[in-house]
């Protein structure tokens, strides 16, 4: 079986250039955008929360699933990055693009739970996991990716990662499933 995406975001092409252009490589992979669609799909009028956006592949990939109603906050720290994200997408009006440390935006925020959010930067992963995790609503979903190892990972990062997937699987509040797919994945879904 093919596990190519149907289809993907028309803003696609013109992100990865953009990316590209800007020496950007860390971009969301096309199997996980592809889950990311789906999984903003399944919640219509849906909160989603975005920790990364980087130049806004994720992004696209998440709005292609949202349906009219729903609404996503996206956090990032490099300003230039986000740029491309937001010219690109920020005319999108269910999308708030929030340029800020994402662990200290987690630390200050005070609206809603979500029930989607998407973990792909160090805030809300690597730190800040309690209150990530806090603000995922009942039945809602968590997911991080990057868990399988990539060639820039530093030696400490091995064990990083075994801390945080026993840390994960340990909590008897969401029910996980690990995905040896795409960049290595973790999915939870909150009790």
């Amino acid at each position: 079986m093919d596990d190519t995406p149907i289809t993907s975001p028309t803003a696609l092409p013109s992100l990865r250039v953009a990316a590209g252009e800007a020496g950007f490589t860390r971009s969301c992979d096309e199997r996980t955008g592809s889950l990311l669609a789906v999984l903003a799909a399944a919640r219509p009028a849906g909160r989603v929360l975005e920790l990364g956006t980087g130049v806004g592949e994720g992004t696209a990939w998440l709005l292609s699933g949202m349906d009219g109603a729903a609404r996503l906050i996206t956090v990032e720290l490099d300003a230039a990055v986000q740029a491309i994200a937001r010219e690109e997408l920020g005319s999108d009006r269910r999308a708030i693009f929030v340029t800020a440390d994402a662990g200290q935006w987690l630390e200050e925020y005070d609206g809603e739970p979500f029930d989607l959010v998407f973990a792909d930067t160090w805030p809300g992963k690597f730190t800040h996991l309690e209150r990530a995790l806090e603000l995922v609503a009942p039945g809602g979903t968590y997911l991080i990716d990057d868990l399988l190892p990539q060639p820039d990972w530093p030696e400490t990062h091995v064990a990083a990662v075994k801390r945080l997937l026993a840390e994960l699987e340990g909590r008897p509040d969401f029910r996980s499933v690990r995905l040896a797919w795409s960049s290595g994945l973790l999915m939870a879904v909150r009790g």
